[in-house]
């Protein structure tokens, strides 16, 4: 997992930066951090319906929020 990934997404989204934000689209290892970000520009550019655009913008919010929570499980050995 890539947190400065997700910071930049959050940060881009925030602020309008959508040049920067399909940068990290492209750049990004993360496949559904990238696919989200796909949808959210494709519906800002193309989509006539405001609706649909809040709702993915909303959408890339939420799988940015979410994988930021995730804190990977480490195993120890005794």
């Amino acid at each position: 997992m890539n947190i400065p990934d997700y910071d930049k997404a959050l940060y881009y989204t925030l602020w309008g930066q959508w040049d920067d934000l399909l940068v990290l689209m492209v750049r990004t290892n993360d496949d559904m951090l990238s696919k989200k970000i796909q949808l959210f520009l494709n519906d800002y550019h193309y989509s006539m319906d405001q609706s649909k655009v809040m709702a993915a913008h909303d959408n890339l919010l939420y799988y940015i929020d979410h994988a930021m929570k995730y804190e990977p499980v480490t195993t120890m050995e005794i």
